[in-house]
């Protein structure tokens, strides 16, 4: 019986490989390019300078972003394993593998609600006029607030140009929403007071949610072989619509303005004095390319051995940075129109995250001739943008699970897929119930942080400095053939000392600096701050759990226990015989420490 999951013409009939070239580097492309590229980039251009963040952003990209990538890619590829099994190169470091694993299931799981949100407001697109381009009957909503002081009297914004001053601090000011926030919070959201307020399942985001996890289970129902295929519109659909949204934002009046804040005349090139753009430079650079995720890694575990993965690398890497610097220009042109309209500076509209992709970006779109097309288009693209970074993560923990019991799951792969996707459904209920967009941000804030940072130093660290990294390059050569004593050199630089320097600073800094998170003005409850601190400790402690179930299980004194687990297994080697040449032969693994007869 032919597995589903592997073709006639795979090189490795075991696991599948990928169809072609091309499905790899899309879904590549697609694992990368998600929402941050999108709602978090523009912002943080505008934030450190404009135009001038380019430099530090670049600069970081080839210093951290481009090595750990192909770093992540080699190892992959070389044996053709996840995240877990590929630390068979270091087996005291499996816990690192284990963890990404973690971080990829729960941050799958308020993606996914994130997809959900698109889904509802791409249908609640399909009316004209848009439900958020005018308030519904309510005191505290205004089409053009008029006034809005804050706390100490003091005049904040006056959209009427009139002469208003605020009433004396004894009187507290109503905040005023826009028709767009309201929307947000009380329709789409139904948004209660806090975490501590749980209230019902919202049900036009849980069917929503079913939806997204409906969509993901059937892309990956044969795993790469079926998102293979789905990621040919995924992939690319999402520029399509970028440059649609650009060309219809650069003919407005005032876009202008919009893409000069962005990157334009206002530049801002002392910026680049301050330390901190630097960081948001590398952290960015970091998420962005979704390194030490363990997803780059698991893509590039079905791809053919002498694959030049060298080559991909810079590939996706230059076009994941290319499409944040674009969408961008799409971003910025709309808000500029809509800065004219209100006769507000640009910097007041501006906004990121769920502000930008919700509330302003949509509102924006409200002011335009036919707004239900460009919404649906641009709710379209979130959409599109986010399934494939979740495929991706779903396929870590399906290939984990297959690699960790190839005979039990081997000819179950649907029903692997459907059971993970019914997990994270039911996991990812709270995350719709009214307090849902605070356990969304719960998460975010927690889990897709520093953590990452960490895991990708104790991987770096342990392939350049435990493994070896001139062993490490040695395998690479087995894959690309030899390369000369410069071109190794700069990786070399950068695996041994830049990227885990870059690393070290930005960890102890976002630890340092590290603020318990909000939603808007509404902070956590304690026991919320406490189930964050809780989750990243679910996450990390495998670490050191791992290492220590290891070196209880070796055999010998503790130093050679050690000894021996800080030497690759048996087991590490490339996942065909024909590809392990002189240095993985039975010959030299006799030679090594074990008489294992496990190759003979």
């Amino acid at each position: 019986l032919n597995d589903l999951h592997v073709d006639d013409g795979d090189e490795n009939t075991e696991r599948g490989n990928w169809a072609n070239k091309k499905e790899y580097i899309l879904s590549m492309i697609g694992y990368a390019v998600g929402l941050g590229n999108i709602w978090r980039f523009p912002y943080l251009a505008y934030k450190n300078g404009g135009g001038a963040f380019l430099i530090p952003y670049f600069t970081m990209l080839v210093l951290t972003g481009i090595p750990l990538f192909f770093l992540e890619s080699a190892l992959g590829q070389f044996c053709s394993q996840g995240p877990i099994n590929l630390w068979r190169a270091v087996p005291i470091l499996q816990g690192v593998g284990v963890a990404m694993v973690m971080v990829t299931l729960i941050v799958s799981i308020y993606y996914n609600v994130i997809i959900a949100y698109s889904l509802y407001y791409m249908f609640a697109s399909m009316q004209f006029p848009l439900p958020w381009s005018s308030c519904s009957s309510n005191s505290s909503c205004s089409d053009t607030p008029t006034v809005y002081c804050n706390v100490s009297g003091v005049l904040m914004a006056n959209w009427t140009q009139e002469n208003i001053t605020c009433p004396s601090s004894s009187i507290m000011p109503v905040s005023v929403q826009t028709p767009s926030e309201q929307y947000w919070d009380r329709v789409a959201l139904q948004r209660s007071s806090g975490l501590d307020e749980t209230g019902p399942v919202v049900w036009h985001l849980a069917l929503c949610l079913l939806l997204s996890s409906i969509i993901v289970a059937a892309a990956l129902i044969r795993g790469i072989k079926s998102s293979g295929k789905v990621v040919y519109f995924t992939a690319t659909f999402p520029y399509v619509v970028i440059v649609i949204l650009l060309i219809r934002g650069v003919t407005l009046e005032g876009a202008r303005d919009g893409i000069e804040f962005y990157i334009g005349s206002q530049s801002n090139l002392t910026k680049l004095t301050e330390a901190e753009v630097w960081k948001d430079a590398a952290t960015q650079t970091f998420y962005s390319l979704s390194v030490g995720w363990g997803g780059v890694m698991t893509l590039a575990s079905y791809n053919n051995f002498h694959n030049n993965v060298f080559k991909d690398s810079f590939v996706v890497s230059l076009t994941n940075a290319g499409t944040s610097v674009f969408a961008g220009f799409a971003i910025f042109s709309i808000l500029g129109h809509m800065a004219h309209i209100y006769k507000m500076p640009v910097g007041e509209v501006v906004k990121e995250g769920f502000g930008l992709a919700f509330i302003a970006y949509p509102d924006a779109l409200s002011k335009l001739p036919i707004s239900p097309l460009w919404s649906i288009l641009f709710f379209f693209m979130l959409l599109t943008v986010g399934l494939d970074s979740q495929f991706a993560g779903i396929e870590v923990i399906t290939t984990c699970l297959l690699d960790a019991f190839p005979k039990l799951f081997k000819s179950k792969h649907a029903l692997l897929t459907l059971t993970t996707s019914s997990i994270l459904y039911l996991l990812g209920l709270p995350c719709v119930t009214r307090a849902g967009i605070y356990w969304v941000t719960l998460i975010d804030q927690f889990v897709a942080s520093w953590v990452l940072l960490f895991l990708a130093l104790l991987e770096v660290a342990g392939v350049a400095y435990i493994y070896g990294g001139n062993r490490f390059i040695k395998d690479i050569e087995m894959m690309l053939g030899k390369k000369t004593f410069a071109f190794w050199l700069w990786w070399r630089a950068c695996w041994f000392f830049i990227s885990p320097c870059i690393i070290v600073v930005i960890l102890v800094w976002s630890v340092i600096t590290f603020v318990p998170p909000t939603y808007g003005e509404v902070p956590y409850p304690p026991w919320g701050l406490a189930l964050g601190w809780l989750m990243i400790a679910f996450i990390l402690l495998w670490i050191p759990a791992v290492a220590v179930y290891k070196l209880i299980k070796a055999k010998g004194n503790p130093w050679k226990r050690l000894k021996s687990l800080c030497s690759p297994s048996d087991k590490w080697h490339p996942y065909l015989d024909v590809h392990r040449g002189e240095r993985y032969s039975e010959e030299r693994c006799r030679h090594r420490k074990s008489h294992n007869n496990k190759f003979v």
